[in-house]
């Protein structure tokens, strides 16, 4: 039977349309997950139009033999900026982060996620770190290091641009975790009453098993950020051969995380083709339960595959063959979400608009794709074809006309909900069949490429190869295919904004919460209750059959959270000590001429040096009036589907990407020392100045405890005065860390020692958590002594504690490895 969900008449009356600034300041201060879904997709689409113009200019190059259109470095840097854009700032942001933000809240039957603010700032930050990048353009250029940066081409002194991807990865990732564990918190902690885990839409677990993903493994890929950035200014090293490093170790950090990112690239995109299915089928899922568990089980298995990437490298056979088995182990949760989609769309009476295109496009083009990585997970095969064009083909296989074809799926079902509008069918279609047949001739040329020998990463291969000259000029005319189907959808959509809003709540018939709200939905996004009974992850369906109905509520009692200006500015003080990291320092100091006077350096060097001084108050002023300022205008009483507050809930779940990131660096050096790579030098740190140092840390987490037990109690006294002795307790450690450093620093060639370095590298970046960990300690006390803590408002006392617990724990497993060992 075909269902309806219960209407709920869209209020549209005209008024003054608001002029750009008024649209530019309510998006920097909105904590609407809506809106921020919006910036979040706008910006992906930004990237994913400039780095489609990038691929198009390398496939001009590439179109005949010996061309010179772009050569050398310069196809480098295109080559680099074309992957990091399509990868970081369009594929993983639009699908976990575009659609999540929109439409997890939503389909959970709530008014917004876990912690609103956070999200405002998160988005900021990733709209910032692509800023920071299209900076580098203007500073010496774009790196020419390809979006992999492999060592020790990334540390060349030829190389320009390194730097600044270094550090626009980082804060993309920050800000990506931050959203990752605002998905988890809201997830686990705001579902509408009687949603349990096991009735939520597939949509939700997808997003919720690709946050777990994101937060366990992108670790790997900030430790490879981060080591590389050290060597760039400071000349410290985990994989210089030169005192005895291993370079194939940052291929084991970087692949770490960057396999399981092809399936962060995946999972909310297979859970948006699912939604499709059912709703255009007009039938439930095929095999939910099956879908859930092969999610979990591919969040499982791709964490234990990056190898793959590294077979020709030259490590140990047991490591391979263990890495192909767990290769083709993965494929399997993956087959089975294609049987699933399948298995939907089987037998039912599919409505055949755009998104179902789409759809069926995906599981076709995504099939081939798989095939053809299994047949790379076989070692013998991979060590064929490894560096040549077969593995380019497999990946934009996979990623762009497998898992692109569900992001265009996503904006044809949600654009009507998100708009109010719908797209042009016709144009839809047009804008289908150019992706469909320009992706077929841009990528099947070059599997056959691939086995005729040609190299990827070249600028240029000479006439008289077989076939190399046809096959080349084939995938060139299907790159501008593709680029005129590009041009149609953005013509589309340009086209749609034209129209008046005419889409009814539920225009699919969709079976989810979503499709009760208005077309576009208010700021609150519901104007009613639902039933507290839930059958099945289909609600509406079950609540028509049984004559449920939803109760409605006066918006004028829903209270949302208040928007705010100062999570923007806080990253914009982030934007600006991105930017002093990137092309200044806090001295004149290269690796090769070591210190020198300050402003002997370059001109570019002192300015971004001292943007990097003005950025800490800019960065530290946004932080405080976040904090001093209260989420909710007026009291406002949480509802948790659990006894703990979403602050707790959201820093349990980003402490796992802390976890992960020392956990990487942690093993990377434990490897090096148990290999005789990094031996300790005959000085080492005094062992009593790290117990001095392990009595302040440990006495400092049981002060901050019992102020907590303190503030429960209602002793504000003191409460305030066990926050500023962990405090002072956290001064002190960091002057005796700041005497240590310079000592040992001073009495040792820190450069030329690979203990030395790894004892710099991991010890300094807790020394930064410590730092982290004190501002974190600082804001409820700026809160409770300004009154901002009562009842209702707990402030940020209990994420702030449990990051310090999580700082010292981490700080005896160092004094282990370091001092003890």
């Amino acid at each position: 039977m075909t269902t309806q969900a219960p209407q709920q008449v869209p209020s549209h009356a005209p008024s003054a349309r608001p002029s750009a600034w008024e649209v530019i300041k309510d998006y920097m201060m909105t904590t609407d997950h809506k809106k921020i879904g919006t910036l979040y997709i706008l910006t992906s689409l930004i990237g994913f139009a400039i780095a489609g113009f990038l691929a198009v200019a390398i496939r001009i190059q590439l179109a005949v033999p010996d061309n010179t259109f772009l050569v050398g470095n310069t196809y480098n840097q295109v080559l680099t900026l074309h992957a990091a854009l399509m990868i970081f700032f369009f594929l993983i942001p639009i699908g976990l982060f575009g659609f999540g933000n929109w439409f997890l809240p939503l389909q959970l039957g709530v008014r917004d996620v876990a912690l609103p603010r956070v999200n405002t700032f998160a988005v900021w930050l990733f709209i910032f770190s692509l800023v920071l990048v299209i900076t580098g353009l203007a500073n010496g250029g774009a790196p020419g290091v390809g979006w992999t940066f492999y060592y020790p081409l990334s540390v060349d002194a030829n190389q320009t641009g390194v730097a600044v991807l270094m550090v626009a990865l980082t804060l993309n990732g920050i800000a990506s975790l931050l959203g990752s564990a605002n998905f988890a918190a809201t997830i686990v902690n705001m579902r509408a009453p009687g949603m349990s885990l096991w009735k939520m839409p597939i949509f939700v677990w997808s997003i919720f098993a690709t946050s777990i993903l994101q937060l366990i493994s992108l670790g790997g890929l900030t430790a490879a950020a981060l080591v590389t950035f050290l060597e760039l200014k400071l000349g410290l090293s985990m994989f210089n051969p030169g005192i005895g490093g291993v370079p194939v170790m940052f291929q084991q950090f970087f692949w770490f995380y960057s396999h399981p990112a092809v399936y962060v690239m995946l999972l909310p995109y297979l859970g948006i083709g699912a939604e499709i299915a059912s709703t255009m089928a007009r039938k439930p899922l095929f095999g939910y339960r099956v879908m859930v568990y092969s999610l979990l089980g591919i969040v499982l298995v791709s964490l234990l595959v990056w190898v793959h990437h590294m077979f020709a490298v030259g490590l140990p056979e047991s490591w391979q063959i263990a890495f192909m088995i767990a290769t083709l182990i993965v494929a399997v949760p993956t087959g089975v979400k294609i049987f699933n989609l399948i298995g939907t769309l089987y037998g039912g009476r599919i409505i055949m608009k755009t998104p179902t295109y789409w759809l069926v496009g995906f599981i076709f083009n995504f099939l081939i794709g798989g095939i053809t990585g299994v047949a790379l997970g076989m070692i013998p095969f991979d060590y064929q074809v490894t560096m040549s064009y077969f593995v380019v083909a497999h990946f934009h296989n996979v990623m762009m006309f497998g898992t692109a074809f569900l992001a265009m799926a996503g904006l044809y079902y949600w654009w009507p909900k998100m708009t109010g509008r719908f797209m042009d069918e016709k144009l839809g279609m047009w804008h289908f069949w150019l992706f469909m047949v320009g992706s077929w001739m841009t990528f099947l040329p070059q599997y056959i490429l691939g086995l005729l020998g040609m190299p990827r990463r070249y600028y240029t291969y000479p006439a008289g190869n077989f076939a190399w000259t046809e096959l080349n000029f084939i995938s060139t005319l299907g790159a501008l295919t593709l680029l005129a189907g590009g041009a149609v959808w953005f013509w589309n959509i340009y086209v749609t904004f034209k129209k008046p809003i005419t889409a009814s709540n539920n225009p699919w018939g969709g079976f989810t919460l979503e499709w009760t709200s208005a077309s576009p939905p208010a700021a609150y996004n519901f104007a009613h209750e639902f039933p507290t009974t839930f059958p099945t992850e289909r609600p509406l369906y079950d609540w028509e059959k049984n004559g449920d109905t939803l109760t409605p509520v006066d918006p004028k009692t829903i209270h949302l959270p208040q928007d705010s200006i100062w999570p923007f500015i806080t990253a914009v003080g982030l934007l600006l000590m991105g930017y002093g990291l990137s092309f200044g320092w806090f001295t004149n100091y290269t690796p090769t001429g070591g210190l020198q006077p300050f402003f002997e350096a370059t001109s570019g060097h002192v300015f971004a040096s001292l943007v990097l001084y003005a950025s800490f108050p800019v960065f530290l002023y946004g932080l405080f009036k976040w904090a001093g300022t209260r989420e909710y205008a007026v009291p406002v009483a949480h509802h948790h589907l659990t006894k703990y507050d979403n602050g707790f809930m959201g820093m349990a779940w980003f402490i796992i990407s802390e976890i992960g990131l020392f956990g990487v660096l942690i093993a990377g050096y434990v490897y090096l020392r148990v290999s005789g790579h990094a031996e300790p030098p005959a000085l080492r740190p005094n062992v009593w100045l790290a117990a001095l140092n392990t009595l302040i840390l440990v006495s400092s987490s049981f002060v901050l405890h019992r102020a907590e037990q303190d503030n429960h109690h209602g002793k504000l006294t003191r409460f305030r005065l066990g926050l500023f002795i962990t405090l002072l307790m956290g001064a002190a450690f960091m002057l005796f860390q700041i005497y240590e450093f310079s000592l040992f620093g001073a009495e040792s060639d820190w450069k030329g020692n690979l203990w030395q370095a790894c004892f710099f590298i991991i010890v300094g970046l807790h020394g930064l958590h410590i730092i982290i960990g004190g501002i974190g300690v600082a804001l409820p006390y700026y809160q409770s002594m300004t009154g901002k803590m009562d009842k209702y408002n707990h402030g940020s006392i209990t994420p702030a504690s449990m990051y310090w617990h999580l700082v010292d724990v981490v700080w005896l497993l160092i004094v282990a490895i370091f001092y003890a060992w």
